[in-house]
């Protein structure tokens, strides 16, 4: 083919290209169309704007039409949650400003606070009426708690329980008492034992810092409720949370490996970092993706306030027993190490039994957490 005819092929070529970038473009908008169809039904309904089944389903089925038609599973998955990603913003933009009882009042003890501006501005634009009480207004305790139906704790853990015991005699009889502290066996007892009224325990996996309310997960304690009382859960479904309910006790079990170890053991290796004075720097030179995002956890963790990971570690003797118990496991890996040197072969032979019995015990999760951080990685290396 000559010069000329092989440019005007390639042209040829690249309009078809433009051709169908302009009909995925006219499809995109088409499927937007129904998104906001979607949005006013929601609306209309007050229904949860995240629902991670549907997610779930859509994603394995979008993987299984690429597979048939000769495309890559893991390049569509990264389109569609880039699509559904956007529809979810539009969804929570247009939504997460419905309020499910508008004109509630609501008080918030300790609203002054990080987390209490978070929610007070949260509740004011969906069309709650707001109070604060911070430490130089219980004087005014009375007043304030007037006609609420919601009285929200968000003071820290070590003064929650007093929090709840100095303002339940104020509270009507039909008002909500909830606490946002991430240790339910204190303050859900304190609640119950205080006030007669509807109790609700509250825990939001997240920090002052959210801009937005998508998927983040709220967990629910029930104390004593009624059915009439769970438009507060269902305002952070609307908002777009996702409701995790969960008993007392679990949630408190849950918690001291989700928050208390896992931080503990963040602080013990950036501890270890520091004391042998590593050049953080000069690693990063030579690491690998999943290296910086561990490390980047751990500077996340030393960059933010001591005092409130030091409420979450230290709250309850059963979580510092549980950090008592993940040393000793360190002990136990000692032994290993030592029986590990170049003339002994038994440290490392142990190594690999253990190994393989860990492995067979995570199961099917390992397959899940190799293509989550998967995804991340290659996300550092875009940046990076």
């Amino acid at each position: 083919m000559s010069a000329p005819g092989k440019n005007e092929e390639l042209q040829r070529l690249r309009q078809k290209i433009d051709d169908l970038d302009h009909h995925l473009i006219d499809l995109l908008a088409r499927r937007q169309e129904v998104v906001e169809e979607v949005v006013a039904f929601k609306k209309e309904h007050q229904l949860s704007v995240y629902h991670p089944a549907r997610e779930a389903d859509m994603i394995d089925a979008r993987r299984e039409h690429g597979r048939k038609v000769g495309l890559d599973a893991d390049y569509l998955e990264e389109i569609f949650r880039n699509i559904m990603r956007y529809s979810r913003s539009v969804q929570t933009a247009e939504i997460s400003r419905v309020g499910v009882r508008p004109g509630a009042r609501i008080l918030i003890v300790g609203g002054a606070g990080e987390m209490g501006r978070l929610f007070k501005r949260w509740f004011t634009a969906s069309g709650y009426r707001v109070g604060v009480l911070e430490i130089d207004d219980w004087e005014q305790v009375a007043e304030l708690c007037e006609n609420i139906d919601l009285a929200l704790i968000s003071v820290p853990i070590d003064k929650t329980v007093a929090a709840i015991e100095r303002i339940s005699p104020h509270l009507p009889a039909e008002c909500i008492l909830a606490d946002l502290t991430s240790v339910k066996g204190l303050s859900v007892k304190a609640m119950c034992d205080n006030f007669a009224g509807p109790v609700l325990g509250l825990h939001p996996m997240f920090g002052p810092d959210t801009r937005s309310m998508e998927r983040q997960i709220v967990v629910v304690t029930p104390g004593r409720e009624r059915v009439e009382d769970r438009w507060v859960a269902e305002q952070f479904a609307v908002w777009g949370a996702v409701i995790v309910r969960s008993g007392v006790d679990e949630h408190d079990e849950i918690m001291a490996v989700v928050q208390a170890l896992r931080h503990f053991a963040t602080f013990t290796f950036g501890r270890f970092l520091y004391q042998h004075r590593i050049d953080l720097q000069r690693t990063l030179e030579f690491s690998s993706p999943i290296y910086r995002l561990e490390l980047d956890m751990v500077g996340r963790l030393f960059a933010q306030d001591p005092e409130l990971y030091s409420e979450i570690i230290f709250a309850t003797p059963e979580r510092l027993q549980l950090l008592k118990e993940y040393l000793e496991s360190f002990r136990d890996n000692l032994d290993i190490v030592s029986g590990g040197d170049t003339e002994d072969s038994s440290g490392r032979e142990k190594f690999i039994r253990e190994f393989k019995q860990i492995a067979a015990w995570f199961g099917p999760f390992g397959d899940q957490a190799i293509r989550e951080s998967g995804y991340m990685i290659s996300k550092l290396i875009e940046r990076f």
